[in-house]
Parts: structure tokens; C-alpha cells; sequence
């Protein structure tokens, strides 16, 4: 009995996710009628939060992955057909790519986490993504101090500084909330994240900040 309610939970999970996702893409479209990069970056930002829903629902990393496994293949066939054109680049290209890491980085970090029972520790991994990366390229589009570009990428630092600040603020959150507070870590956590948005071209920042918050988090604080 206790099994099936497991499985029950479970299962309102991928259908309050799925929910969750869509009603963000939706409000995106909505955000992005007036400035279709803020309509983006607010989709790239509030999808960071689903971990809270993956965090109440998901026992299993089994279940926790499924949905982001599941959005791999939507946001390729989006960012090849233009299904969800809230969320897609006006100019396509290679960049454009970097919803599809995104799903990639929920996918790993959500089965790796889940299995070792480190899922607050996926959690401040995704979420630095999320709103260091996000407001970093808002932030940083409107106040281009110093910019420069990495691989064809344009960054600035304004960009850079709002991901440090950001980062540094989820990374305070999580890890005080947790019982897993240290400034060292956090401190860490924040240069590392902006060193490796800044140094990181064409999208693939979506994997290196959450996938490299992680494995330094694994290997220093742990």
C-alpha cells in the first residue's frame, strides 16, 4: 500500500510538471510579444523552479528523470521546427541548441542526484543556471560593461558580475536552508559558476554551469 502511494505521488508529479512547464512557456510567449529575449530568458529563469516539484513528488531517480528525458526530444524538435517559438532564438543557429543542453542538465543531474539522495545539491546546481545565467543575459544586454565575445558568443562584464551576485545568493539560499551552510562553498560555488558561464560559448553554458557546480560541489564540500 505504502508502494502505491509512492507510485501515486509519483505520478501527480509528472502531471503537475508537465503542467508546470507549459504554463511558463505559455506565459513566456506572452512576455516576449514586447521583448522576445525577455520572453525567453523569463521561460529559461522560472524552469529552473520544476526542481521544487521534482524535489516534493519525486521519490526515484527513475521518475525524477523521466520528464526531463522527455523534453530532450520536445525542445530539439522545437528548436528544429519552431513549435515553441517563445522559447527559440529569432536567428536559429547553433546557440539555439542551448535549451536542448538545458533538458540534458535537468535529465543527468536529476538522475545522479536523486540516486545519491543530493537532490538539494541538483537543486542549487540548476537553479544558479537558471537565474545566474538568466538575469545574467538580460542584465548584461542592458548594461554591456566591457564586453567581449568568447567563441562567437558575446558576453560582457555586466553579465558577469549579475551571475556572480545571483549565484552567490541561490548558492547562500540553498545551502543555509539545507544545513549545509559555508562560505567557502558558497563563495566557490559563485566563481566557479561565473568563470564558467564566461568562458563557455554557444549555449553549452546550460551543461557546464549546473553539470560543473555539481562535480565541484561532489569533490570539495561534499
Amino acid at each position: 500500500m505504502h508502494f502505491g502511494g509512492i507510485v501515486m505521488l509519483e505520478f501527480i508529479g509528472i502531471t503537475l510538471s508537465f503542467i508546470y512547464i507549459f504554463l511558463i512557456i505559455a506565459l513566456g510567449g506572452l512576455v516576449g510579444k514586447k521583448d522576445p529575449e525577455a520572453g525567453r530568458k523569463f521561460i529559461h529563469i522560472l524552469l529552473s523552479n520544476w526542481w521544487f516539484i521534482a524535489m516534493i513528488f519525486f521519490r526515484s531517480a527513475m521518475y525524477a528523470s523521466l520528464v526531463p528525458l522527455i523534453f530532450i526530444a520536445v525542445n530539439y524538435l522545437s528548436y528544429r521546427f519552431r513549435i515553441f517559438s517563445s522559447m527559440e532564438r529569432a536567428d536559429g543557429g547553433v546557440e539555439g541548441l542551448g535549451t536542448v543542453y538545458y533538458a540534458i542538465s535537468l535529465f543527468l543531474l536529476a538522475a545522479i542526484s536523486f540516486s545519491q539522495n543530493l537532490q538539494h545539491i541538483g537543486g542549487l546546481a540548476i537553479l544558479i543556471m537558471g537565474y545566474g545565467d538568466g538575469l545574467a543575459a538580460l542584465i548584461g544586454k542592458r548594461f554591456p560593461i566591457i564586453a567581449y565575445s568568447v567563441g562567437g558568443s558575446r558576453k560582457s562584464l555586466g553579465g558577469s558580475l549579475t551571475m556572480f551576485f545571483a549565484s552567490l545568493a541561490v548558492a547562500f539560499l540553498i545551502l543555509f536552508l539545507t544545513g549545509s551552510y559555508s562560505p567557502a562553498a558558497i563563495l566557490t560555488l559563485a566563481i566557479a559558476a561565473t568563470l564558467l558561464e564566461a568562458l563557455t560559448p554557444k549555449g553549452l553554458d546550460n551543461l557546464s554551469v549546473p553539470l560543473g557546480v555539481y562535480t565541484l560541489y561532489l569533490i570539495f564540500f561534499l
